[in-house]
């Protein structure tokens, strides 16, 4: 995000000498993206932030995928899967993947109240968005706060853990890529144009940077090798929560959906006008309650569309969703309509939908540009009467 933050101390010219009260270094590190060719930030560090003393395997939840074929359109009851421990699962370690590409991938988890171990996403940036539940995110930044209907946008290879405060229902958008506002909505500079449905003042960063002592510290470390996606537990010299200070324009941060200002018109509008990030090959989109078409002869509900280039996955998360009344689907539902199906609302709902003025209804979407892959986690909890809703007939 193109949006300079300065937090704690940090020296008058960035790479020069920057000494404590006994003079000793504090050490730079640079995090960017792109190389040197895009966003950054410059942190200070107590400690090396390279020491490690220690590398190990880390087994990661089950990473299985299985074809969506023969094809046809899902509906995942995400309430419904099972999370064990005696305090509750962990944020980091007990997601359950449910759907995926080689671009994108959607976990779910239902956090207690103990922290989670300290975690750092290699291979992309990470959305995460709160059902519900409150808490924080402890970063190497500083900590941001979360509630019910923030986006947690977290950067690649950011070192963070989860403190929840209360138990969580978190929804894990796990990019190979880096996670940004559209790039229709921004300046050539970066900043947020008038059209944007969202500006800076709705984006919350970090206040204070953390600084934390201690020795032998261990990260998790989600990457990327010539085999796939794995895991890595690195041991750190001295504890990655040391920074005194940072600036720059490379940092995680919230966004809530209450926020956010819908796009409407006097006839039915395009997904498009929901969007609120993008990834590489992946657009995340909010449905939110919203005044409806105001044409005298206006359809409300959408009309039965084929995204011939795109996967559609949309998480029903608060309110009550008019174009899929009848088909089962409620609060914690998931439906997946994939490229090559044509989809829309249920017969019932079109003309149920004449006159109205205003849809109470709130629902996350993601959008691929490859077909999705279901998860161990969408397995276990798929409705299998969905595909046949529309015609009112079991195969």
């Amino acid at each position: 995000m193109a949006h300079y933050r300065r937090i704690g101390a940090v020296p008058p010219k960035r790479h020069t000498q920057f000494r404590d009260e006994d003079g000793r270094l504090y050490y730079e590190e640079l995090m960017g993206e792109e190389g040197f060719s895009s966003d950054s930030s410059l942190l200070y560090h107590r400690g090396v932030p390279s020491a490690i003393v220690a590398s190990e395997v880390w087994e990661l939840p089950d990473q299985t995928r299985t074809p969506n074929h023969p094809l046809k359109p899902r509906h995942l009851t995400l309430h419904d899967l099972a999370f064990g421990g005696e305090t509750g699962a962990d944020a980091v370690t007990d997601r359950r993947l449910v759907l995926g590409n080689n671009d994108v991938r959607i976990a779910y988890v239902v956090t207690g109240t103990d922290a989670s171990p300290y975690y750092r996403n290699a291979i992309g940036d990470e959305c995460v968005y709160v059902e519900s539940g409150t808490g924080v995110v402890e970063t190497v930044f500083g900590v941001v706060g979360y509630r019910a209907g923030d986006y947690v946008v977290i950067p690649r290879a950011t070192t963070h853990r989860w403190v929840p405060a209360e138990a969580s229902r978190l929804y894990a958008i796990e990019a190979n890529s880096h996670v940004a506002p559209p790039k229709r909505y921004l300046s050539r500079y970066g900043q947020l144009l008038e059209h944007a449905p969202y500006c800076e003042r709705d984006l919350y960063g970090p206040e204070q940077p953390i600084t934390r002592e201690g020795n032998d510290v261990e990260v998790l470390v989600k990457h990327r090798t010539s085999a796939g996606i794995v895991g890595t537990r690195m041991t750190y010299a001295t504890h990655p929560f040391d920074v005194v200070g940072w600036d720059g324009c490379l940092y995680p941060y919230t966004f809530n959906i209450e926020d956010y200002m819908p796009i409407t018109g006097k006839i039915h509008q395009p997904p498009p006008v929901h969007q609120v990030f993008e990834g590489h090959n992946f657009v995340i989109c909010n449905f939110l309650p919203r005044k409806v078409d105001y044409h005298p002869l206006a359809i409300p509900v959408p009309y039965y569309h084929s995204n011939v280039d795109s996967d559609e996955v949309m998480f029903y998360v608060g309110g009550d969703y008019e174009a899929r009344k009848g088909s089962g689907i409620g609060i914690g539902s998931i439906s997946l309509h994939p490229g090559g199906y044509a989809h829309g609302p249920q017969p019932s709902a079109i003309e149920a939908s004449l006159g109205a003025e205003f849809f109470e209804e709130s629902a996350v979407m993601v959008d691929t540009f490859a077909p999705l892959d279901l998860g161990e986690g969408g397995l276990a909890v798929e409705d299998p009467a969905y595909a046949w809703t529309w015609s009112g007939r079991r195969a």
